[in-house]
């Protein structure tokens, strides 16, 4: 496995147990992500999160890009008996699975306090030697004044929502819902209190809430801080208060940041290649793109005057202005010369507001035009466009790189065997399953022909990736 291309701690050789919450049918994605980016062990899934080990640093783990949330893992085991209906039983239960193991709890928090005073030492270190004719007198010490002040507040709120026992829902991207409460805060503070010699560990505070799905979520609303759901019981602490998805380099949001990223990594971009964005919006894939793949030429396109705009502020502040160039342009009539791009990704708008119809087909041909052979298209697609998509095309027979007709119609064979294999064997079966049943459900369009599918939720609905390869140009 190839070495962590990054920062390693010093004194966990055996590295840290972390899991990360995704957006369901993007695990298959994290968990190669975390494999080639931390080189991670011990990787593996359930519905909505990924486990891993890694020695990676924070500075490492903040890369992850198809992650929402960062956790470091406590405990991992069978979900709870919910036989009984008392919610007291039940409640008994949660203080037993957080309060028999002390000794997890003080390991986690060790690591965890470790590893952010590492990153405070990294982060002080480059201001430091960033440029000192720039720094302020005092910087420091209103930063540190700044953070002291951050640290009480929350405090104070700790406390507040102790005294007055508030329950705090949060909505849950699955469905599920959260509740709040820090009735075993102070217990657990004072055990780490005891167990860690530092002078600092009176400052230590964070925050406790429960997660709760499936049958046990119509039983019990629960007051701790637990991940829960009719097949697992994980407990953890997040590592970073905002989420891995909230881009800071991306000032309004379109498209949801992970699925952008998931696509641009489905594109096989390689450096000097043209890549094309011809119904951009607001830019966020082009975004994702450039910030991980910066020496290729990029190109949005898009006919509305507002989305170019948002486009164009997203990347003056991403800084990314002078990597992406932005045309107005209609998708069924691109300015570009046939073959021309290398790859084209692109979020085909779905929902009330856009009613595409038929013109699905004239986006793809045109798509299919200013492609390259042998380049690559990715696409989201709605359930109605899927439908469509094969509905213009499930009577056609595909060519063959020699120009004769392949004997199965729809085959959906990859280009490029060892690829395939490579890029589906981090997955599960059942991903792998569910993705050939998609494959296998949709024909090739004309010259392109479809080697990966994925299913991913947006939240209230569903849509598919598809990954395209041109086998051949038109006509021939």
């Amino acid at each position: 496995m190839a070495a962590v291309p990054g920062g390693r701690r010093s004194g966990t050789a055996a590295g840290t147990r972390f899991f990360c919450t995704a957006g369901r049918g993007l695990e298959p994605f994290l968990m190669r992500e975390v494999r080639s980016r931390l080189a991670a062990t011990q990787v593996e899934y359930i519905s909505g999160k990924v486990f891993f080990t890694t020695c990676s640093d924070l500075n490492m783990l903040k890369k992850l890009k198809s992650a929402e949330r960062l956790f470091l893992l406590i405990k991992k085991q069978l979900p709870f008996n919910v036989s009984s209906v008392s919610k007291g039983k039940i409640f008994n239960e949660m203080q037993r699975l957080t309060n028999d193991d002390p000794e997890s709890w003080l390991n986690a928090i060790s690591i965890w306090k470790n590893l952010l005073e590492l990153d405070a030492k990294k982060v002080k270190l480059s201001q430091k030697n960033a440029n000192p004719l720039k720094r302020k007198v005092g910087e420091n010490d209103i930063i540190a004044k700044k953070l002291k002040t951050a640290q009480m507040q929350e405090i104070q709120e700790n406390k507040e929502c102790q005294m007055e026992k508030q329950i705090e829902e949060e909505t849950l991207e699955q469905g599920n819902f959260t509740t709040k409460r820090d009735k075993s805060q102070e217990e657990l503070q004072n055990d780490v209190a005891e167990a860690v010699d530092t002078q600092k560990q009176n400052d230590l505070t964070f925050r406790v809430s429960c997660r709760c799905s499936g049958a046990i979520a119509k039983t019990f609303t629960a007051q701790i801080f637990i991940h829960l759901s009719d097949i697992y019981c994980v407990v953890g602490i997040p590592v970073f208060r905002v989420p891995l998805a909230r881009r800071a380099y991306i000032k309004t949001a379109g498209l949801r940041s992970t699925i952008a990223w998931a696509m641009a990594s489905l594109a096989e971009i390689k450096a000097g290649a043209v890549v094309l964005d011809p119904m951009c919006g607001l830019g966020t894939i082009l975004l994702e793109a450039a910030k991980e793949w910066p020496d290729v030429y990029y190109m949005g396109a898009d006919v509305s005057d507002s989305q170019l705009l948002g486009a164009c502020d997203n990347l003056k502040a991403a800084g990314l202005k002078d990597k992406i160039e932005l045309l107005k342009a209609s998708v069924i009539e691109l300015p570009l010369p046939s073959e021309s791009v290398d790859t084209i990704i692109s979020d085909i708008p779905f929902g009330k507001k856009f009613k595409l119809g038929k013109d699905i087909k004239h986006i793809i041909q045109e798509m299919e035009r200013v492609l390259r052979v042998g380049g690559t298209i990715v696409l989201l697609l709605s359930e109605d466009h899927h439908r469509r998509l094969k509905s213009c095309e499930e009577s056609s027979v595909p060519l063959n790189s020699k120009g004769s007709r392949t004997d199965k119609p729809g085959s959906t064979e990859c280009l490029n065997p060892e690829e395939k294999a490579a890029i589906s064997e981090p997955a599960s079966s059942s991903f792998a399953a569910s993705n050939q049943e998609c494959l296998d459900r949709m024909p090739p369009f004309g010259s392109l022909v479809p080697v990966e599918c994925y299913r991913v939720s947006l939240g209230k609905t569903d849509a598919l990736i598809y990954k395209y390869k041109k086998s051949h140009s038109p006509g021939q």
